[in-house]
């Protein structure tokens, strides 16, 4: 097996048990709902600083994505949403592909340039979210609760 496939199958598992796990601790959050807004520890950067973090707004957005808000996890974190669509299609092709067993070549294959959007998409946030609070006011996350 070459270096990209052995890749690709640790991706491919490593994803599956992370949809098991979040799945798992969504049917244990039903089962025993707790505030999640109580859960999760204040930012910081924001707090020290006084501007957002790369990292500000993801659990709002994931949170929003759960609700089926898809403009609002966008406004929060447009990472979440990037995540979501490469990572569930990577998911979805894989899982075709392998349950065929590769009669049906659909899989979708891991390109460094998916990371280096996704690290752009971040530093963009960063910037346009920052620049909005600072030079107009607008603080993009105020209206948005977990």
């Amino acid at each position: 097996m070459r270096q990209r496939e052995k890749e690709e199958t640790a991706l491919f598992y490593t994803g599956w048990a992370l949809v098991f796990i979040l799945c798992a601790l969504w049917v244990l959050w039903r089962l025993f709902p707790l505030p999640f807004s109580k859960l999760v520890l204040p930012c910081m950067v924001q707090s020290v600083l006084g501007v957002y973090c790369p990292g500000c707004g993801g659990t709002r957005a994931v949170s929003a994505l759960l609700r089926g808000d898809f403009l609002g996890s966008f406004i929060c974190h447009p990472l979440v949403l990037y995540t979501a669509a490469v990572g569930g299609w990577f998911l979805m092709s894989q899982t075709i592909e392998r349950a065929t067993r590769h009669r049906i070549k659909i899989g979708m294959r891991y390109r460094d340039g998916y990371v280096w959007a996704a690290l752009w998409i971040v530093v963009v946030n960063f910037v346009v979210k920052n620049l909005l609070l600072i030079v107009w006011g607008v603080d993009l996350l105020e209206g948005f609760y977990l």
